[in-house]
């Protein structure tokens, strides 16, 4: 996907004065009105968690907010109609609110931009903290950098001494606890991971409208080419098809696959309830008096998640829609042909031309051979021999070559290559034959891809050429590469 904004880490005094008047967030933040829009929009979506309002709900909304500021700062304050604010907000020119229809939808529902949320959560950040989780956030470092490198990690030595030093710690922390002597968490640990937790949960949600967008774009990219498609219908499926599948295997869809099969877990599911229910009974909890964000984080997710659901299934739904059309479109056209026929018989009924052909027709039924009509061979019960002298004939052929035939032993090959994997953890088939000569020429190495290819863990590259120097010649062969199972 084409980014909308250059690299965010050239900040020169260009990017800043074309970012400035181009992208949504900042004309936000730039707006004449943005404590109406933002005060607005925070209370209405961002506050009570709302992904969606139809029009007449946010019409009514915005009526009665007017009303209410107009009452502190006077009628002069915000004169214009609710109607004008919310047609100025889904503009082109703004950008601050996306309005859309939804299936079996009389009128349109409205929601926030990914810009409008990024400049609402930016305000939100500069309110000040009763303190900043230095400890806990370097933690989550520490166990990230770790995981990453564990589950990296192809030396299995490497990997469990990992785990044993993990399960030491555990196994010391099972006679703390028997012996009485288990740390706990004080007051501000607890605030502090409370906190970091609110805060990942506040930034997993703004998230969800970013993803959203992310897959609205790619969704759109399949409907211009659809609308101003030249191609022919297979190639064009072809192409679309070949679309839908790099978005579901791209880093974005393959990242919110996992995220929603870990969300829709019954198991999941019970233990994120649990584990919310034990954690605002906690007294260093309730001193927070924390929002209702983190307690119904497991229904916000999920009310988020399946809009994003919805909107990564729009592409196939088009695509549905798109065989419908064509499909009517061209028995609409052979309708129309059969008409035109049916018209120009009846004109020549009654006035039918001098000449004796005036038409021609290849065939009156179309001449089909089905490979499946075709009769097997019936060998007769009484075959007929033709009784004759055999005489012996001659060959011009050398019968020599028969004498000289390879054989390669493909368990020896594969001999060849655990050995080699015992002391590395891959090889290339150009590394493998400098170590066991190809002494049986190519049929040997014909024989190392007939093993690559029925292989799990070998890989063949087509795009990268090796030169593999056998006893007579060296030839060129795409790379092979055999890794340690």
């Amino acid at each position: 996907m084409a980014k909308l904004y250059p690299s965010m880490e050239n900040l020169s005094h260009e990017y800043i004065e074309k970012l400035r008047l181009t992208h949504p967030a900042l004309r936000l933040l730039n707006a004449d009105n943005a404590p109406l829009i933002i005060s607005f929009l925070y209370r209405t979506f961002i506050q009570t968690n709302r992904r969606s309002i139809s029009y007449s709900e946010l019409h009514s909304k915005l009526n009665d907010f007017l009303y209410f500021l107009q009452g502190i700062y006077g009628e002069d304050k915000y004169p214009r109609e609710p109607k004008a604010y919310i047609d100025e907000w889904t503009s082109e020119r703004c950008e601050f609110l996306r309005q859309y229809y939804t299936t079996h939808a009389d009128e349109p529902e409205l929601d926030l931009t990914p810009a409008t949320e990024k400049a609402i959560e930016w305000l939100l950040s500069l309110e000040q903290k009763q303190f900043i989780g230095a400890e806990s956030r370097l933690l989550t470092l520490f166990q990230i950098l770790r995981s990453i490198i564990h589950e990296t990690e192809e030396n299995p030595v490497l990997r469990i001494n990992e785990l044993e030093r993990q399960k030491a710690e555990i196994d010391l922390e099972i006679r703390k606890i028997q012996h009485g002597n288990s740390d706990k968490y004080d007051a501000r640990q607890i605030k502090e991971r409370f906190l970091q937790a609110e805060e990942t949960a506040r930034k997993l949600l703004s998230d969800f409208r970013q993803v959203e967008h992310n897959f609205r774009i790619l969704d759109r990219g399949a409907r211009e080419r659809i609308a101003t498609n030249n191609e022919q219908k297979g190639k064009l499926l072809d192409n679309i098809f070949q679309e839908q599948d790099v978005i579901q295997d791209s880093d974005q869809g393959r990242s919110f696959k996992a995220f929603w099969e870990l969300l829709m877990s019954p198991t999941s599911q019970d233990e994120l309830k649990k584990l919310l229910k034990t954690t605002f009974t906690l007294k260093e909890v309730q001193e927070l008096n924390p929002s209702a964000l983190l307690n119904q984080i497991d229904l916000s997710l999920l009310i988020a998640g399946e809009k994003v659901y919805k909107t990564s299934a729009l592409l196939g739904e088009q695509l549905r829609k798109f065989l419908e059309t064509q499909a009517y479109l061209e028995n609409r056209r052979i309708l129309e042909i059969i008409k035109k026929i049916e018209k120009q018989a009846i004109e020549l009924k009654a006035n039918p031309p001098k000449e004796k052909f005036f038409s021609e027709v290849d065939s009156i039924s179309p001449d089909i051979n089905l490979i499946m009509s075709r009769t097997l061979f019936i060998p007769p019960k009484n075959p007929i021999i033709e009784a004759g002298i055999i005489s012996e004939g001659k060959s011009d052929v050398s019968s020599i070559a028969l004498y000289h035939q390879v054989y390669v032993d493909e368990d020896e090959l594969m001999a060849n290559i655990k050995k080699a994997l015992q002391s590395r953890t891959q090889i290339t088939l150009r590394e493998l034959i400098s170590l066991f000569p190809a002494t049986k020429g190519l049929e040997e190495v014909i024989a190392y891809f007939n093993i690559a290819s029925k292989d799990p863990y070998a890989f063949i590259d087509g795009e990268v050429m090796d030169s593999l120097h056998l006893a007579a010649k060296k030839i060129q062969a795409p790379q092979v590469i055999f890794t340690r199972k």
